[in-house]
């Protein structure tokens, strides 16, 4: 770790939100592969786009592990590493205030954890809501878009969340979504009313 560095203070949080009229947070979903965490995501950042004119941007596999994170496997040390990077990048959308919004498998609970308390640290505190999206992996060996488990259960891949890798359930996720009987649209209304509850978005007039 370098030690030859300095921080150099910039604009508050609570200055930019207000010259940028939005608040800055990360929205994390969570769950097993083909659980529709991509799906509600997009959905979800399209709809804060369109109808709160918010600034918002989603992290995902197309982005960050064919850019950023291209150079890590898929070992628990690598996916360990993948996520603490995610986390950052998050953390850095939100203290810029942009809505933050992930959607990773990120499978063992004390990665997201540390990506909670990487937000709620550092003097500056920003929300962090994770959303558990929850299907069986029964369900999500049905719809298997990817051929994914089904080349997991024939040992082409040999680590794999659900099937030879462990998925660690939240135990205290803001928003549980259980795909398998909501749909999409159900899902964003959910959510969304989370996020008013909770004062961070607000209907433009």
């Amino acid at each position: 770790m370098a030690t030859n560095i300095t921080w150099h203070p910039s604009l508050s949080h609570s200055e930019r939100s207000t010259l940028r009229n939005q608040p800055g947070f990360t929205i994390w979903f969570t769950g097993l592969s083909a659980s529709g965490k991509s799906t509600i995501a997009t959905a979800l950042e399209q709809h804060l786009l369109r109808h709160y004119h918010m600034a918002a941007y989603r992290l995902d596999g197309d982005n960050i592990r064919f850019g950023l994170n291209r150079d890590l496997g898929f070992s628990e040390a690598d996916r360990n590493e993948n996520i603490r990077r995610i986390a950052e990048v998050a953390r850095l959308f939100a203290d810029s205030c942009t809505v933050a919004i992930t959607s990773f498998i990120s499978p063992y609970r004390r990665d997201r954890e540390a990506a909670r308390a990487l937000h709620e640290a550092k003097g500056q505190p920003l929300r962090f809501v994770e959303v558990w999206v929850d299907i069986s992996v029964e369900e999500a060996e049905k719809r298997d878009p990817k051929g994914l488990y089904k080349k997991a259960r024939e040992g082409v891949i040999m680590e794999f969340t659900g099937v030879s890798a462990p998925y660690e359930e939240p135990e205290s996720a803001e928003i549980h979504i259980r795909s398998a009987e909501e749909s999409v649209e159900e899902s964003v209304r959910r959510i969304v009313a989370y996020l008013e509850g909770e004062g961070l978005v607000r209907v433009v007039a």
